[in-house]
């Protein structure tokens, strides 16, 4: 027998059942939100270094008639002679806008290029920060580092197709007859490899990149003629490598073995 179920809806009335949502929401927002502040602006410090002084005293130490440091000194800190420095610093001074000479608004002096391509130079001597030569040369780490990137980019521009390049035809017969002249037919630079700490090495290439010592090294293998002209860098082998070993893997035959090399009679 089937049995029915009754079920019974209770109709509320709609005024009974208002909730009043304004103010729960109202304090939740009074309670939890927070209005985030703007930070307030740093100030850029300014710091007075006196540039014109630091470039007097650099012309003092190393280009004035009498200098402070000789050639000797000036050879072991800018790796290069003074005639060839100054050679670099006229080009760069008369053929790159950021080396030349300026003036602010109040008309005082800026930087010499002597300091910039100073900064530039023992940056690249030395390994060290940016900050380093703010002491000396008189910049801070920005400016440093902008004459870093400007010196770099200048010398390629300026010397790229002089210097790096691969060797011509009358490139090779001038020193094969410097070499001839010397004692040594038939030679047309020397080979050698140089490791270089590689600080960050992963530790899981460690192994792989270090010989004899804990650090792990990169082998920079460069050719580099009588007069100092390096025309062919390779760089990358693992430090484990031999002299030997990164011969074999060096691209410096690549040109004989294919037979494109260039024919010097």
């Amino acid at each position: 027998m089937a049995s029915s179920s009754h079920y019974h809806y209770h109709h509320a009335n709609d005024d009974d059942d208002e909730i009043d949502i304004d103010t729960p929401l109202q304090d939740f927002f009074e309670t939890h939100a927070t209005i985030l502040e703007p930070k307030e602006r740093r100030k850029r410090t300014f710091i007075e270094r006196h540039r014109e002084q630091g470039d007097k005293k650099l012309w003092n130490d190393y280009f004035s008639e009498n200098p402070t440091y000789g050639s000797r000194l000036f050879r072991r800190r800018f790796r290069m002679n003074k005639p060839l420095f100054m050679r670099i610093v006229h080009h760069l001074s008369t053929e790159v806008p950021y080396f030349q000479a300026t003036h602010d608004a109040a008309g005082r002096s800026g930087l010499s290029p002597l300091q910039k391509c100073t900064a530039a130079i023992r940056q690249l001597a030395y390994g060290g920060a940016a900050d380093t030569v703010d002491e000396y040369v008189r910049l801070g780490e920005t400016t440093a580092r902008k004459c870093l990137h400007q010196f770099c980019a200048g010398i390629i521009h300026l010397f790229g197709d002089q210097y790096l390049r691969r060797s011509t035809p009358e490139d090779l017969r001038r020193l094969l007859h410097a070499g001839e002249e010397r004692g040594f037919p038939g030679m047309i630079g020397s080979i050698d490899c140089m490791h270089w700490e590689w600080k960050n090495c992963p530790s899981s290439w460690k192994g792989m990149y270090s010989r004899g010592t804990n650090k792990p090294t990169i082998v920079l293998e460069a050719v580099a003629s009588y007069d100092l002209w390096i025309w062919h860098a390779f760089f990358g082998a693992p430090g484990t490598l031999n002299d030997i070993n990164i011969l074999d893997r060096s691209p410096v035959f690549d040109d004989i073995i294919d037979g494109i090399a260039p024919q010097v009679n």
